[in-house]
């Protein structure tokens, strides 16, 4: 063990801090016997360049987007530029308050128009709301906004949302929470919605439906207008998860397709960092034959996630109408570089050209023999570790047993898809040769392979 790999209080030796204050700068105050400690509270002492040394360590144990390449499928994890941030931290923004009359926040009120026009216009809808505050939660805003369509037309016995088999986990989840039963759509071998198993589906018990285009596979719908007008011939509408937008920025719009309702994820696709719980930022928006029942408010918590907003409409404006095309056609290159250079040593379930991500299915070649058990997909996850290179998505979607999810992201130089390529291929080889070194990867993290079953039967959730 390094000596920062220490925790900090073991470094801790009595007598050290790591500040001091000048005498007489604070107010010394009498605290009440009953709020007072019985014992000294039990903090490290440290001097400080031990406590820099030590969080500066830490930081560095996470893996993130700054620091190497993170192809998570469906999650579009891409570099984002920090001027973004910059502007979102300005000021003249974050020094807002929400009591201000609203003539002082003309600005603020401008950034939102702004954004609401620019996000109507690439994915052609009517208009947005900036009230949810993730992905999931703009799922659940258009369900409401789905049910109280056909409940203001007295249509109550709308009651079933369909639901794609190799759709995301959270929308069968969203349709449950707001009171819908969920029927799901086969997927053809091909990957896309089986069009002949949707048909018996539909009835005046339908709601809508719910996808994302392209789906989860990275392929995208080819019969969505069929779809679509077998959906609204039975009286139902179309929910449009916009976790796959990526690829199709100034490309193709969802509301050309036939969707009513959609939400995008603003901390996806335009701009804000993506993961660890938030900031997030899910808008929903409508066509026209819905708009009328937009009544909720158009932000939430007065303004929503603000400096979320921000990024992304400093996202946009930067790339402007011309460039905001190019992240699309460069995410499916290089997704579809890295697919058909590995699909030798990868199975590839669907070898057909993709979109902005593909799935294998696990390796060709193993390494099982008598006694021995093969290289999981989770192996290969954990073996990538050592190579400086975070895991694709897996075991998703669970179409394919050994699912391995890949999104590139159009930010990544073919330098750095070649080096992935490269590991890849060495990690299969390995795979076919030592399986065993697979097992018991990654070898070279400040933790090792933690037992992940035994954490999720029985967490620790208090130190």
């Amino acid at each position: 063990m390094k000596y920062y790999d220490k925790l900090i209080f073991e470094l801790s030796r009595p007598g050290r801090s790591a500040y001091s204050l000048p005498k007489g700068c604070g107010k010394e105050i009498e605290l009440p016997a009953a709020l007072r400690r019985q014992a000294p509270l039990d903090l490290p002492e440290v001097s400080e360049v031990d406590v820099v040394r030590h969080y500066t360590n830490l930081s560095q144990m996470n893996f993130g987007v700054d620091t190497g390449f993170y192809p998570l499928g469906s999650c579009t994890m891409k570099y984002n530029p920090k001027i973004n941030e910059e502007i979102a931290a300005h000021p003249l923004f974050t020094g807002l308050h929400p009591l201000q009359p609203a003539e002082t926040v003309e600005g603020a009120q401008e950034v939102i128009d702004t954004l609401d026009k620019a996000l109507a216009a690439i994915t052609g809808f009517e208009h947005f709301t900036f009230l949810p505050c993730a992905g999931a939660h703009g799922e659940l805003t258009g369900l409401m906004l789905m049910r109280e369509y056909h409940m203001a037309r007295g249509d109550s016995a709308r009651t079933k949302v369909i639901v794609p088999d190799s759709a995301h986990g959270t929308n069968p989840a969203s349709a449950a929470v707001c009171g819908l039963e969920i029927v799901v759509v086969k997927s053809r071998p091909d990957g896309l919605v089986d069009v002949e198993d949707l048909k018996p589906l539909l009835g005046p018990d339908i709601a809508g439906i719910m996808m994302t285009n392209p789906n989860t596979l990275g392929l995208f719908e080819r019969e969505i207008r069929q779809i679509a007008a077998l959906v609204h011939e039975c009286g139902g509408l179309l929910y449009y998860d916009g976790a796959n937008m990526n690829p199709l920025l100034g490309k193709v719009r969802p509301g050309d397709m036939g969707f009513d309702i959609l939400h995008l994820n603003l901390h996806k696709t335009f701009s804000t960092p993506h993961g660890g719980g938030g900031p997030g930022s899910g808008p929903v928006g409508v066509a026209k034959s819905v708009l009328p029942y937009l009544r909720i408010p158009v932000t939430s918590g007065f303004h929503g996630n603000f400096g979320v907003m921000m990024r992304g409409l400093a996202y946009i404006l930067t790339l402007g109408k011309e460039n905001i095309k190019m992240a699309g056609p460069l995410a499916v290159l290089g997704a579809n570089y890295i697919k058909e250079s590995l699909k030798d040593v990868y199975k590839l379930p669907i070898p057909t050209v993709c979109k902005h991500e593909f799935v294998y299915d696990g390796l060709v070649n193993d390494g099982a023999r008598e006694g021995v058990p093969g290289a999981t997909t989770l192996d290969i996850a954990k073996r990538l570790l050592d190579y400086g290179f975070h895991a694709p998505t897996i075991y998703f979607p669970l179409l394919f047993h050994q699912a391995l999810m890949v999104e590139p992201t159009e930010t990544e130089s073919k330098e750095t898809l070649d080096a992935f390529i490269e590991v890849m291929r060495r990690i299969a080889e390995e795979a076919a040769a030592d399986p065993e070194m697979l097992h018991s990867a990654p070898h070279n993290t400040p933790i090792r392979r933690p037992d992940e079953t035994t954490a999720a039967r029985n967490p620790i959730v208090k130190a």
